[in-house]
């Protein structure tokens, strides 16, 4: 189903930067639900850190076809995956959307959002696009709070609009420094399980020396005949 808003601006772009990792390209265009992806390493749970009226980011309003000013109802979380916080996520939508197509967003409590958007087939999506965040962005500084370690000082994040019966709800996700960690262990692990491929062109050290003994018996038992 076509979709009106359009996630993408100079800095949020539908093709991560080539000096992305492979693990950071892959979970920042992943479609579907985050929350179902983040189940594949272990236990998801929903912290909620804010839920209020407020004013769009200066670079979120044009995504939501609305005037800079236009107030909109804004809930964020933190994504944690056995206990370690993993993503934390940001999402907007219009005051008056919000209490009316997205007034669900409004009783979610502590389930995730995906249980709202992914079970309901009027809902269409934009094309996920990523950026890097730094200082200067205020979700950089709201990642922060959740990982206690000012020494970051750039951050992926993710996003792309929802619509449901015209009415946008856009969704950011920022990923947090455990997420990466996670996956290179996951990495490792995996590439540590497979079998290594032995040279049968070289002997084993413990064979060639044995090899060695072996040869000078016998040159000892020539030179005694």
């Amino acid at each position: 189903m076509p979709i009106r808003f359009d996630a993408a601006d100079a800095h949020w772009r539908v093709a991560p930067l080539p000096v992305f990792s492979p693990d950071q390209k892959d979970w920042l265009t992943r479609g579907g639900s985050l929350t179902a992806h983040l189940r594949t390493l272990g236990a998801v749970t929903v912290r909620v850190t804010r839920e209020a009226v407020d004013l769009p980011f200066d670079d979120e309003y044009t995504a939501l076809a609305i005037a800079p000013r236009t107030p909109v109802w804004v809930r964020e979380v933190v994504l944690s995956v056995d206990g370690k916080p993993f993503v934390a996520a940001h999402s907007i939508v219009p005051l008056a959307a919000s209490t009316g197509v997205w007034l669900a967003m409004r009783r979610l409590r502590t389930r995730p959002l995906a249980e709202l958007l992914y079970s309901d087939s009027s809902v269409s999506r934009s094309s996920l696009v990523s950026r890097r965040l730094t200082a200067r962005h205020p979700l950089h500084r709201l990642a922060l709070r959740e990982m206690g370690d000012a020494r970051i000082h750039a951050l992926l994040a993710r996003r792309s609009v929802f619509e449901r019966y015209g009415e946008p709800l856009m969704v950011t996700e920022v990923m947090l420094p455990a997420l990466w960690t996670r996956l290179a262990m996951r990495d490792y692990k995996h590439a540590a399980a497979q079998p290594v491929p032995r040279d049968h062109g070289q002997a084993l050290d413990h064979t060639a020396s044995r090899a060695d003994v072996n040869a000078k018996r016998v040159g000892k038992h020539i030179e005694a005949r």
